[in-house]
């Protein structure tokens, strides 16, 4: 037989076709092109002389071939994993505090699974949460309060690393039958006779306040409530309106609890970026946990896109 061409990147590519469902979205989980997947794919199937999984089929069947690569790659990443853990404790590395400090109360929807899974691959690694709201959040890495603090926008700073995570639409909700449920989507304007239910936060921190409303020169009344559920039980009763995450409420839509639809004709979008010191960038640990939150993320939450890479 010729010489495999079998390399780790084709194990990862497979492990994430089987996540994802789709050549598209394992591309996009792997930070590749869609033609790059599927490159490696035939180059694959072209040495082994046989299909790796059904195209037609959604999400994909694999083939004996196929599963068989998909449990070399399980037991390879479980191998890798341990390997490296062993290593970093070996070298002194292994081991050390992760502080983490988020400023969005939606977060902790996909933070804790992601922690989860760290404290599994770096069980000597001290994680926890730093509570409380904070409006310099940046402040608490220079100030050795914090080693990682997730951010809802890019910071102009430049004495940070920054880790780019994810991008997601922010969607009005309002209870079924709200006059402007009958709208394509929702204009300033629109807010105006209306309370807007939002998390305890300031104006400054609530995209639709701070990138639609003010601009246009329209400040609706406010409620706050600590919780999703609530904001969404509240709006359904008719209390108000609000904008959220849509990968937040999508249960709840789903279930129709209460309907949803775009904030102006493009849509509102926001971003979450995690920073650190740069020196902290370079931690094994670190640089793992930027890894896993991007991959549960991506395999959890509906409708999100990945940012590209770090940049420092």
């Amino acid at each position: 037989m010729a010489l495999s061409p079998l390399e780790l990147r084709h194990l990862r590519m497979l492990a994430a076709l089987r996540e994802t469902g789709s050549v598209s979205r394992a591309a996009q989980m792997l930070c590749l092109t869609q033609s790059a997947v599927s490159h490696q794919l035939r180059a694959l199937e072209e040495h082994y002389g046989a299909a790796l999984f059904e195209r037609k089929s959604s999400p994909p069947s694999f083939t004996p071939v196929g599963k068989r690569l998909l449990r070399l790659a399980d037991t390879v990443a479980a191998e890798l994993r341990a390997t490296e853990a062993e290593i970093q404790q070996l070298v002194g590395a292994g081991a050390g505090q992760l502080r983490v400090a988020v400023e969005c109360h939606t977060c902790f929807d996909w933070l804790m699974p992601a922690m989860d899974r760290l404290r599994e691959h770096w069980p000597e690694v001290e994680l926890d949460l730093v509570s409380g709201f904070h409006t310099e959040p940046l402040g608490l890495l220079r100030s050795d309060r914090a080693e990682l603090v997730i951010l809802h926008e890019r910071p102009a700073d430049t004495d940070v690393a920054l880790h780019p995570l994810f991008r997601f639409e922010i969607r009005a909700l309002l209870a079924r039958g709200h006059a402007l449920a009958a709208r394509p989507w929702l204009e300033p304007a629109d807010f105006a006779a209306e309370t807007l239910i939002t998390y305890p936060a300031p104006d400054d921190m609530i995209d639709v306040i701070r990138r639609v409303l003010r601009p246009a020169g329209v400040f609706p009344r406010r409620r706050d409530s600590e919780l999703t559920v609530a904001i969404v039980q509240l709006v359904a009763s008719r209390r108000g309106i609000a904008a959220l995450p849509g990968w937040a409420v999508a249960g709840y839509v789903e279930r129709g609890y209460v309907v949803e639809r775009p904030i102006g004709p493009e849509g509102l979008f926001g971003e979450l970026y995690a920073a650190t010191l740069p020196a902290a960038a370079t931690l094994p640990y670190v640089q793992d946990f930027i890894t896993v939150i991007r991959e549960t993320s991506f395999l959890t939450l509906p409708g999100i896109h990945l940012l590209g890479g770090a940049d420092g």
